[in-house]
C-alpha cells in the first residue's frame, strides 16, 4: 500500500543484529545504519580533504542509512548462513531484490525512482558504494571492540575475522586506512577520556 514506506523503515529499530552471538548490549538495525552513515560520510570527506577526491559525502550518508533496510522484511540473516555457499549468497541476493521491490512499492510513484536509486545505485557511484561497504565492515568491527571492552569474549573470533577484512579494505580504500589509524583508537576510550 502506498505511503507505508517510512513506517516500515522506522521498524529497523526492532531488528536486532548479531542474532547468534551473546552480546553485552543488543544493537539494533537503526543504530547500526546511523553509524554506517556517519562513517561513510566521514570516509568521503577524508577522501575529499586528504586525498584530493571529489566524493559526494551526503550521498554516501543516505546510502548508509538505507543500506540494510531490506532486513525489515528479511530479518538480519547471520553471516555464517548468508555466506555459507555460493548458492546461498545468490539466493539471499534474490531475496534482497524482492525485499527492495516490496519496500519501494510502498512509496508513491513520485518518490519511488529516487529511493530506487538509493537501494540499487546510480551509474558512476561504485566507489561511494564501496565506501559504504567499508563503513559497514568498520561498524561491525567497532561492535566487536565494544563487546571485547565489556569483557565479552564471544566476539573475539569475529573481531579477528572482521579485522582482517578491514585490513584488506584499507589497502583498496586509503580513506579507510586514515579512519582506522586516526579515529578507531578512540572507540576504546571511556567517556571521561573522550
Amino acid at each position: 500500500m502506498e505511503g507505508d514506506f517510512f513506517a516500515a523503515v522506522a521498524r529497523m529499530k526492532y531488528i536486532e543484529r548479531w542474532g547468534l552471538m551473546r552480546s553485552s548490549r543488543v544493537e539494533n538495525l537503526s543504530e547500526h545504519s546511523m553509524e554506517v552513515a556517519m562513517i561513510a560520510h566521514a570516509l568521503c570527506l577524508i577522501g575529499n580533504k586528504r586525498l584530493g577526491k571529489d566524493l559526494d559525502a551526503d550521498r554516501a550518508a543516505v546510502i548508509g542509512l538505507y543500506h540494510d533496510a531490506t532486513e525489515i522484511i528479511t530479518g538480519d540473516l547471520p553471516t555464517p548462513v548468508k555466506y555459507y555457499s555460493r548458492e546461498m549468497r545468490e539466493t539471499y541476493r534474490n531475496i534482497e531484490k524482492i525485499a527492495q521491490y516490496r519496500l519501494l512499492e510502498k512509496l508513491p510513484d513520485s518518490l519511488r525512482g529516487e529511493y530506487g536509486e538509493i537501494f540499487k545505485g546510480r551509474d558512476g557511484e561504485e566507489y561511494i558504494r564501496g565506501l559504504v561497504k567499508v563503513a559497514d565492515k568498520l561498524s561491525a568491527y567497532i561492535k566487536c571492540l565494544e563487546e571485547e571492552k565489556a569483557g565479552n569474549g564471544e566476539f573475539s573470533v569475529a573481531k579477528d575475522t572482521i579485522g582482517k577484512s578491514v585490513e584488506k579494505l584499507c589497502e583498496e580504500y586509503p580513506e579507510a586506512g586514515i579512519f582506522v589509524s586516526e579515529f578507531l583508537p578512540s572507540y576504546g576510550k571511556t567517556l571521561d577520556e573522550l
